[in-house]
């Protein structure tokens, strides 16, 4: 792991970001938690996974099935899976269009405070909207962005994360060109009467995920003080290989295990 190495030796703060392209969300899931175990065994710096999700409705240990709309045969008409997911909180959709992040970030470094790193990230959000010209913002008791339209308040982005003894998992959903047909078929954020909205909605013209995910790093190197290093991800599984074949079985955790908090995609604490 000469590269890892070299990064967790270096003076400056640093921070890895994969792109992962479009990924499902089991496999990506299943990432997050390797990722986690070597960020907590201390042979990878912080790591920021970017990528985006096929067709899939995830529900939160505190979610509400009947916020599910769809039947079995309507989601498979749809070309949509069903998930059950460790984080906190209610109903999502994640889909083509939509970035998603995932920060393992060890809170130890930064700040141990689960409310900070959220508005934390709410922030990086907000500063990359600004940059094209939308004027975001986050709500009390609601989790992610949120912008004015005609209709009233919609989201735009939204936010939920996982903590196993300071070190996170889970992160942001934010919407680029999303298909929002696909939210009709949840009560969005477990909130009835509110909207989904996407960059592309909001400025009334064709926006790309290559557009935003550079703004999305930039902002989250100034928002988390970090340098961002680009590492593909054949790298992240070699040095994920090393440190496991260097890991006794016994330091190995569940699933779950040493779990501090989590807060859930929609706005509401576990």
């Amino acid at each position: 792991m000469p590269r890892a190495k070299k990064h967790l030796n270096d003076k400056r703060p640093i921070c890895w970001v994969v792109n992962l392209g479009l990924l499902p969300y089991v496999p990506a899931c299943e990432l997050q938690t390797r990722v986690a175990q070597a960020r907590k065994a201390g042979v990878i710096p912080d790591v920021l996974l970017l990528g985006e999700h096929p067709h899939v409705i995830t529900l939160g240990r505190n979610g509400k099935r009947e916020h599910l709309r769809a039947g079995e045969r309507r989601l498979a008409q749809m070309n949509v899976t069903f998930q059950a997911t460790d984080r906190g909180g209610d109903i999502t959709y994640h889909g083509p269009g939509q970035v998603v992040g995932y920060p393992i970030l060890d809170l130890a470094q930064h700040r141990r405070d689960v409310r900070w790193y959220v508005n934390q990230l709410e922030e990086v959000m907000i500063r990359a909207s600004a940059d094209f010209g939308v004027a975001a913002r986050s709500i009390a008791d609601r989790h992610g962005i949120w912008v004015d339209t005609p209709a009233g308040e919609e989201k735009l982005a939204a936010l939920g994360v996982h903590l196993s003894r300071w070190v996170t998992s889970h992160g942001f959903a934010y919407n680029v060109s999303t298909d929002l047909r696909y939210f009709d078929l949840i009560v969005p954020c477990g909130i009835a009467g509110k909207r989904a909205t996407s960059l592309e909605r909001v400025l009334d013209r064709a926006v790309s995920s290559e557009e935003v995910r550079p703004k999305l790093i930039s902002h989250f190197a100034q928002v988390f003080d970090r340098e961002m290093i680009s590492v593909t991800s054949g790298v992240l599984e070699e040095t994920l290989a090393n440190q496991s074949a260097h890991t006794p079985d016994s330091l190995h955790e569940s699933a779950g295990e040493h779990e501090a908090a989590a807060v859930d995609l929609q706005g509401s604490r576990a």
